[in-house]
């Protein structure tokens, strides 16, 4: 639900209208699904980095439309709260120097960006949760102008029946309280990453996201500190699915899943539209094989995994992946490393002889992910024929090696490979993470949460990886 619509406010007429053409569309592209009718290009990866202003205290600045105004570059839009940009980057093909292409055009989308907010005295910080954000802050007060925003605020609190949204985060730390409104989940800042999928590897593509999605939020946790508060290495994850729940009597909408895929991914979109009810009935008069409600219903449904529907540049349609569980930064490299790990590993366990979901199951790869989330490095998890193995050992003898033959199998030069999973191997050698680093920082220097922030720009700006950062 990335664009603007036309109104805030429904009718029941409108809710109609939408379900009936939510139903013709899913119909539609089940035929689409029947006939192999997606696009066969695959294996092209792109991403959306969103990012936070702060001014020189490391305090939030709400000034997002001021500053996107200024930038005038269709790669940079707004976010949900107006302390939030997003920077979103080119599709690429996954050959050659495929990252280093990426690693390029986001480091010249960022310069652009930090050169903008320094003509406004204020900084982007790419952080999971900013350290200096309070409840306070996140209310409508501070929300995007845009309608879309405010339409879906109205309607999980409907859904709700006015009810404030509750809390609940145990950790090192424990947080509980209320919020009147869906801004907590602006505090949640994420670096997405998109695999346009061939449809023959479509499925089994979707499940090995599922299985890796505990290794990547453990090595690129980097949000450990909400409101003072040190609970989960990534915080984002029980936040996020807590900060939009709209109640016991509806499915949630922000969950790892309900399990693996079978057949195709239409599964998963006949699951929208019999098990979720609708956020926002926005009709769209659109043709039918543009699937603009069957999309929209998806893009207000936030599973860590989403599967997509896109346009090919000819206009053919195509399926992609969203891996949503890895946060922004810590730097522009760490970011493009992830991205690396992510298609590498996936890559990697669906070329192995038998489909990872056959040999885990979805319930330890569930489980998997939320002690991951919330240990991080330290986690432990359940791997093939319930061997229990570190995230470490998991990473360093499995998940690496199988990325690296399986980049070479597409054709990456060797160099290529190296500096960017090189990046991956020195963090999980040396055991730093952004998560770990913040931990460092305020356990030497004290709950002093500005200054941790300026302390974390002024490295993020150095361009070294997090896990080469020291503590001076």
């Amino acid at each position: 639900m990335g664009d603007e619509i036309a109104q805030r406010h429904f009718e029941a007429d409108d809710f109609s209208r939408f379900r009936q053409l939510l139903n013709e569309e899913t119909d539609h592209i089940a035929r689409l699904f029947a006939k192999d009718g997606f696009s066969i290009r695959g294996d092209v990866v792109g991403f959306e980095l969103e990012a936070w202003i702060v001014d020189n205290q490391g305090q939030p600045l709400p000034i997002n439309q001021e500053l996107i105004s200024s930038l005038d570059n269709p790669l940079v839009v707004p976010e949900l709260s107006q302390f939030n940009v997003e920077l979103n980057g080119s599709p690429s093909a996954l050959t050659g120097k495929v990252f280093s292409r990426m690693l390029d055009e986001l480091q010249a989308t960022w310069r652009f960006c930090q050169q903008a907010a320094e003509a406004k005295d204020c900084n982007l910080v790419q952080i999971g949760i900013l350290p200096t954000i309070r409840p306070d802050l996140l209310n409508a007060n501070y929300m995007t102008d845009m309608l879309r925003y405010r339409a879906m605020n109205d309607r999980v609190i409907s859904l709700r029946d006015g009810k404030p949204l509750p809390i609940d985060i145990n950790g090192r730390e424990a947080l509980q309280l209320l919020h009147d409104d869906v801004m907590l989940e602006a505090a949640t800042t994420s670096f997405q990453i998109h695999l346009q999928c061939k449809p023959d590897k479509a499925v089994r593509d979707f499940n090995a996201a599922l299985v890796a999605s505990a290794p990547m939020v453990a090595i690129s946790a980097n949000a450990p500190y909400l409101f003072g508060r040190n609970l989960w290495a990534e915080t984002r994850i029980p936040l996020f699915e807590q900060a939009v729940n709209i109640g016991e009597r509806h499915k949630s909408r922000v969950n790892f899943g309900t399990g693996y895929i079978k057949q195709s991914l239409l599964e998963i979109f006949e699951e929208n539209k019999d098990q979720h009810s609708i956020m926002l009935p926005f009709v769209q008069a659109e043709p039918l094989h543009k699937y603009a409600h069957l999309r929209f219903q998806n893009g207000t449904i936030w599973r860590w995994n989403r599967p997509l529907i896109g346009f090919d540049y000819d206009g053919q349609p195509h399926l992609r992946i969203e891996h949503r569980t890895v946060p922004a930064g810590p730097t522009i490299r760490d970011c493009v490393a992830n991205c690396a790990m992510f298609v590498g590993a996936l890559r990697g366990l669906v070329d192995g002889k038998e489909p990872i979901e056959d040999q885990i199951s979805f319930e330890d790869a569930r489980l998997n992910f939320y002690e991951a989330a919330r240990y991080g490095l330290d986690a432990s998890i359940t791997w093939v024929d319930g061997k229990l193995m570190t995230v470490r050992e998991l990473v360093l003898e499995e998940l690496l090696p199988a990325a690296h033959d399986a980049f070479l199998d597409c054709n990456l030069p060797q160099e290529e490979i190296d500096e960017h999973l090189g990046i991956i191997e020195g963090r999980v050698i040396s055991g730093q993470n952004g998560s770990v680093w913040q931990r460092k920082w305020i356990d030497k220097n004290g709950p002093d949460f500005p200054a941790l922030t300026l302390a974390y720009l002024e490295r993020q700006e150095s361009d070294i990886p997090v896990h080469k950062w020291e503590l001076v």
